[in-house]
């Protein structure tokens, strides 16, 4: 199976934090339980937090650019309040080949 399903687009998901660090540390381990779920359904690549930390990005797979949003939904940070997220959609036209094993 591939990563990254050929008819799928990717996704860029900036996650922008809107709350101090303070308010961020209680909810983190629920983010992250948010995460793993999706990394196991094969709709998250790669995440992780910014340097510095004022947010976070993930790298997403999904049907469409709506499926990918209720998806986000989830997201302890996005029910609280606690980041605002940017969404880019790309067609992946050239990717390493270790991404098609």
């Amino acid at each position: 199976m591939t990563l990254i399903p050929s008819e799928q687009n990717l996704f860029i998901v900036d996650l922008h934090y809107v709350a101090s660090i303070e308010d961020i540390e209680p909810v983190l381990d629920a983010h992250v339980e948010f995460l793993e779920q999706n990394y196991a359904s094969g709709c998250f690549i790669a995440s992780g937090p910014k340097v510095p930390r004022t947010g976070g990005v993930i790298i997403a797979t999904a049907p469409t650019r709506e499926e990918l949003e209720k998806t986000l939904e989830a997201d302890p940070f996005k029910r609280e309040a606690l980041a605002i997220y940017t969404v880019t959609e790309f067609r992946a036209s050239m990717r390493a080949v270790q991404l098609d094993s």
